[in-house]
Formats: C-alpha cells, sequence, structure tokens
C-alpha cells in the first residue's frame, strides 16, 4: 500500500524513527485541502502510544479537511544542516502517514492535552497546568493520528555515525 523507499540504504530504522517522532518538538501535517490542492500546517504534537496528537480550534481549514478526508502525512526535521562546500545538506527527517480522528471522548481528550502540555511545559506544576487546559477547554479540540506506516530517511553521509 505505501511505497518502498527508493534509496534504502539511507532509511531509519522503526526505533530511531520513532524516537525522531518522539524528541521532536514540531512538524509538517498534510492534508487534502479545498479544491484539490494539499493543505500543508506546521504544528506541536506529542507522541503517545504510538499516536501522534495535535491541538486545534475546533473550527477552520484543517478540521474541514480531516472531516472531507481523514487520511494524512505528518513530517518531522530531526536535522538539517546545510554544507555549503558539498552544496547539499546533511538531513534525517521522519514521515508518518495514518488516519486522522477528532477526539470526541472526554478522558481521551484530557489524557492527549496533558500529554501535550507536560512535553512543552516540562516544568509548569500539575495545578497550574490544569488551570490553563480548564481556561482553554471549551475552545480546545483534540486530534490523533493512528500512525498506519513510518519511514524515515538520513544523508548518505550521516550513515556512519547513525544509531539506525
Amino acid at each position: 500500500m505505501f511505497r518502498e523507499m527508493r534509496r534504502k540504504r539511507q532509511a531509519l530504522s522503526v526505533e530511531v524513527c520513532t524516537r525522531i517522532l518522539k524528541d521532536g518538538t514540531s512538524g509538517v501535517l498534510a492534508l487534502a485541502g479545498d479544491n484539490g490542492y494539499p493543505y500543508a500546517v506546521p504544528l506541536s504534537y506529542v507522541l503517545q502510544d504510538g499516536k501522534i496528537y495535535f491541538h486545534s480550534a475546533k473550527a477552520g481549514h484543517k478540521l474541514d479537511a480531516i472531516r472531507q478526508c481523514a487520511k494524512a502525512s505528518f513530517c518531522v526535521i530531526d536535522q538539517d544542516q546545510v554544507v555549503p562546500m558539498e552544496r547539499t545538506t546533511y538531513f534525517r527527517s521522519v514521515i508518518a502517514f495514518g488516519v486522522i480522528r477528532i477526539l470526541e471522548n472526554t478522558e481521551e481528550k484530557r489524557s492527549a492535552i496533558e500529554a501535550l502540555a507536560k512535553k512543552y511545559s516540562i516544568e509548569d506544576s500539575p495545578e497550574s497546568r490544569n488551570a490553563a487546559i480548564r481556561q482553554e477547554w471549551n475552545a480546545l479540540c483534540m486530534l490523533e493520528m493512528t500512525v498506519e506506516h513510518l519511514s524515515g530517511k538520513e544523508a548518505i553521509e550521516l550513515m556512519k555515525g547513525s544509531p539506525a
């Protein structure tokens, strides 16, 4: 169902791809947008129990696109070092393909926003985090992406030192 990577020897292992997703701080969610145009939007996210969670407003282009077609891809760039003398970049990135659903269940939504809040506000107290969540709760929408395919690739120059 998913294409094989053309340059297989540059492929990252599932373990390395998962670590990059876990440690990354932002990525780009790509959806089928209006009038056949792709819609790609940078987002904060959290990986929890093999699923990727995003927060959103309750209305907008992103939700409209998801309601039209729940299939998506999400790309995280782990490294992008420009090497002018070699006319290249030393890159490492991951792409997850999957299906997104809008979380309607209060417990699922709460668990997802807590995980996201803990990732980005690691030093925040539980009280402060809960107050912020309560303040934004009514306007908050949480999205869950179930990963169906995960692949990653790195520049050939990085392969010698790679943990892949």
